[in-house]
């Protein structure tokens, strides 16, 4: 009986030695310190001495830098947008000389945060042609699978995709070919994902809810990322004569790479938009949308 008893005993030792190191391993959370010296600076596109609001085109790109933030928010018109490199574009649409207000959040360890504002004064004078906003508003837009270069890559630099460029139903197999894209008047894009998209790893982990147990392929890409139906705000800008489409947030076409969520519009027809942006990794992307079924 006394072996019984203290054998029990010993388990009993072990089981609690064990809870308590599972607490307090569960507990472990390190130092926690709160984002200190937030700074937020505005560059508009096109300011100098003699055009201090800008060159019209509304663009902005505002830089935030804090100690000990691993991440930042930032929340312009009710909108907020996770950034964790601390740096986004915004494209402001209303005509004329405005004020607007960006609130800028440092994250920390733990979710302790910074918070500041900042108000930049924007001038707008760019309107878009007719004919273009027509195309956009008819119907929704789709990559334009079935063509050969519907995608491609090369330096950014030149505006050919001099390095490579898809056959036609080349990426099949991905979460690319049945998103949707459709422009509203009120400056909206709205993104119907039908439950994926397609695009970059490092970008869609850091710039959506991370990567989601998923495994990348040989060239760094999730094939599907799941995420559902999203939006983005819109405006279109012609800085030094070349039209360009400006998307906030996580708003992008065809496929995923984050970097400027610009998209320079190379040509353009009444249903095709052919369009290169410049990703996360200084890489020129191409991709070409049409609005037939």
């Amino acid at each position: 009986m006394k072996k019984i008893k203290y054998l029990f005993n010993s388990l009993l030792l072990i089981t609690a030695l064990l809870i308590t190191s599972c607490e307090t391993e569960d507990h472990e959370f390190g130092d926690i310190i709160n984002p200190s010296n937030l700074q937020v600076t505005a560059d508009i596109v096109g300011s100098d001495a003699d055009n201090i609001n800008g060159d019209g085109s509304g663009v902005v790109h505002l830089t935030a830098l804090a100690d000990n933030a691993i991440t930042y928010k930032f929340i312009s018109n009710g909108i907020e947008t996770m950034a964790p490199s601390g740096m986004i574009t915004y494209n402001f649409s209303t005509t004329g000389l405005s004020t607007y207000d960006v609130t800028v959040i440092a994250i920390g360890t733990a979710g302790v945060v910074a918070n500041t504002s900042i108000s930049v004064d924007v001038l707008v004078l760019y309107t878009p042609p007719a004919d273009l906003l027509e195309a956009m508003f008819t119907g929704s837009w789709r990559v334009l699978a079935e063509e050969f270069g519907h995608m491609g890559v090369g330096p950014s630099e030149i505006d050919t995709p001099d390095w490579w460029q898809a056959a036609a139903f080349d990426k099949l197999d991905t979460g690319m070919y049945d998103d949707r894209y459709t422009f509203t008047p009120d400056g909206t894009l709205t993104v119907e994902t039908f439950g994926s998209i397609f695009g970059k790893a490092p970008p869609l982990a850091d710039e959506f809810i991370g990567d989601q147990g998923l495994t990348a392929n040989g060239n760094n890409e999730y094939e599907y990322y799941p995420t559902d139906d999203f939006t983005s705000n819109w405006n279109i800008g012609a800085p030094g004569g070349q039209e360009h489409i400006y998307l906030d947030g996580n708003g992008f076409f065809g496929f995923y790479v984050g970097g400027t969520h610009t998209y320079k519009i190379i040509d353009r027809t009444s249903n095709t938009l052919v369009l290169k942006t410049i990703g996360f990794e200084g890489l020129a992307w191409y991709i070409t949308l049409t609005n037939e079924l």
